[in-house]
């Protein structure tokens, strides 16, 4: 019988296949478990990948310095992108034939160029349809990267898919729903780009582009967590996306600086995008002597020079999160993209400097965890979302006292029960 993945907590990152100066050898490998190839795409007429002759020198290189590491890093390469935008993977999915030359060349791609795994980052279906096609899509890969392991005697090949940070999506374009079914049987694990929530489309105002939590909406990481989890997709499955980046703003009044601060357009970054790195924010809030302020209610930070805004996450937000995750008992977290932080100052959760201010009620618990709670009273989330079958399938302890905390402030604590023995075996090394 074919292998298939073990529990091991996940620490990945991807590996953007056009960043200067960085190649696979300048990763520090102690730091991660998995690292992604991004970006191969299908020709858009056979559905089949094409690797030319330089390309196929540098997938061969990727994998085996990986590979040849101590520890050895487990390598996938990632199909689709922000940028391959929703046409091709629409037309590949709605069709048998397309979707079977798709699969049969990604595992031919794999195994010839060494990968362990392909990573599926659709972004973003666009139609209830499209995901009725993604979960066809996600079936018929499961049978063949099983038959193809049977027949060879070697490991499964992973399938993983990067996915919007809720289950449900709402904005641009109709409602529609993750086929989390399909998901749950088919893939090994999924990403969630929990990021983004904020940038360059909205410029009349800053924003904590990967809050974790927000008490005026539900476009949150919180949120968005526990909207997979009510899905029914196994918490061992969920890996929580962290930006390795900022999105900047350029300020109306550089005295009004909040989250949320009345803005007039994108701050620096590249063709427009008011998008820095995280090494590059560093550099920047240290040669213009930014204020840097840690925002207790999105857990997350932002730093002020002038008119210039700049919302982003570093070692102590992130930490946080990682904290709130494990929390939860989610299997791990990535990073966008592994080369914001060639300093490893995140990564190695190092302290940073310039010294931080706080903004939010002094007098509030720092624990992501009371932040939920807190939030849920306050009317931010709905009871529901914590429910007793949510945490049943959460299986954790974090998730039982918010529950009860919650019920209790409610008057009403009924009895939830024991949670499984086996819910403590799961891997939650992924904070040290």
């Amino acid at each position: 019988m074919a292998t298939r993945y073990s529990s091991q907590a996940i620490k990945g990152a991807y590996f953007p296949s056009w960043a200067q100066n960085f190649t696979p050898s300048s990763i520090n490998t102690k730091l991660f478990t998995h690292i992604y190839y991004a970006f191969l795409n299908p020709n858009n007429v056979t559905f089949k990948f094409e690797i030319e002759h330089t390309q196929a020198l540098l997938l061969v290189n990727f994998t085996s310095t990986l590979h040849a590491t101590n520890p050895p890093v487990k390598t996938l390469f990632s199909v689709g992108g922000a940028t391959e935008g929703t046409v091709l993977f629409s037309r590949l999915a709605a069709d048998s034939w397309s979707r079977s030359n798709f699969i049969h060349s990604s595992i031919e791609v794999a195994r010839k160029f060494g990968f362990d795994g392909v990573d599926l980052d659709w972004e973003f279906p666009q139609s209830s349809q499209d995901m009725v096609n993604l979960a066809f899509l996600l079936e018929e890969w499961r049978v063949e990267v099983e038959k193809e392991a049977s027949a060879t005697g070697r490991p499964t090949l992973l399938l993983a898919a990067a996915v919007y940070y809720s289950a449900d999506m709402v904005l641009d374009g109709p409602p529609r729903a993750y086929p989390s079914a399909s998901i749950s049987k088919n893939l090994d694990w999924i990403n969630i780009m929990a990021y983004d929530y904020h940038g360059s489309w909205d410029t009349s105002a800053t924003g904590a582009h990967a809050a974790l939590f927000d008490r005026t909406s539900n476009i949150s990481t919180s949120y968005g967590l526990g909207s997979w989890i009510q899905s029914g997709v196994p918490i061992s499955k969920l890996i929580m996306g962290l930006p390795l980046y900022g999105r900047t703003w350029q300020l109306s009044d550089p005295t009004s600086h909040g989250i949320g601060a009345p803005a007039i357009d994108v701050g620096p970054g590249p063709n427009g995008t008011g998008v820095l790195t995280f090494a590059e924010v560093v550099k920047f809030n240290r040669d213009n002597n930014s204020q840097v302020v840690y925002d207790l209610t999105t857990v997350s930070m932002y730093s002020v020079a002038g008119t210039t805004w700049i919302g982003y996450d570093d070692n102590e937000s992130v930490t946080e999160k990682i904290r709130y995750a494990r929390g939860l008992g989610l299997r791990g977290y990535f990073f966008w993209a592994v080369n914001g932080d060639y300093e490893w100052r995140i990564s190695k959760k190092e302290k940073q400097s310039p010294s931080k201010i706080t903004s939010g009620h002094p007098s509030r618990d720092l624990s992501p965890i009371s932040n939920v709670i807190s939030d849920i009273l306050r009317g931010s989330h709905s009871f529901s979302r914590f429910s007793c079958s949510f945490v049943r399938r959460a299986g954790n302890l974090v998730a039982h006292s918010i529950a009860r905390a919650v019920l209790r402030a409610q008057g009403s604590v009924p009895k939830i029960p024991a949670l499984a023995v086996s819910a403590l075996a799961l891997d939650l090394s992924f904070v040290e």
